[in-house]
């Protein structure tokens, strides 16, 4: 299984990505319309990338009503079935990190989908802050990098003694 897996310091905000899932979503190029949203953060220089996290728990989908949410058998994805859904918004109010969005024209929720298995803001973003790994060997580089931060962090103090 795969999952999004983001690194914001390499966000740059050119906001692509929702560009791209707008597309995939609605065949327009509306930022508004879109599953992922950049944060900008500019008094502190820092851009995050933010989407649906596809959690296991699934709040969005053991709440509606009408199990208009399923999970994908490919991507393990928790999918909205746009022809079900009938607009409550109760999974928007569930959700727990509020990456659920109500679509006013239509009447219905979307949520990032990973665009089956092939993820348009992985693919058009131009700096790989946005990448899409199997999720048992995502967490490794960063494990490393606070392992190896932790490792210096103790040399110091062990100099400093």
């Amino acid at each position: 299984m795969k999952s999004l897996r983001v690194d914001i310091s390499k966000c740059t905000a050119c906001k692509q990505c929702e560009l791209a899932c707008s597309w995939h979503l609605t065949g327009q190029f509306n930022p508004a319309k879109s599953a992922i949203k950049a944060f900008v953060f500019d008094a502190i220089a820092r851009y995050v990338p933010y989407a649906c996290f596809q959690c296991d728990e699934a709040w969005c989908m053991n709440s509606c009503p009408i199990s208009a949410i399923s999970v994908d058998v490919k991507t393990k994805a928790k999918i909205v079935d746009k022809n079900s859904c009938v607009g409550c918004k109760v999974c928007t109010i569930a959700c727990p990190f509020g990456t659920i969005s109500f679509d006013s024209v239509t009447g219905k929720v979307y949520k990032c989908d990973l665009c089956d298995d092939d993820p348009s803001c992985v693919t058009v973003c131009p700096t790989d802050a946005i990448l899409y790994k199997d999720v048992d060997t995502a967490s490794t580089p960063k494990m490393s990098e606070w392992a190896l931060r932790l490792t210096d962090a103790y040399s110091i103090k062990e100099a400093n003694l």
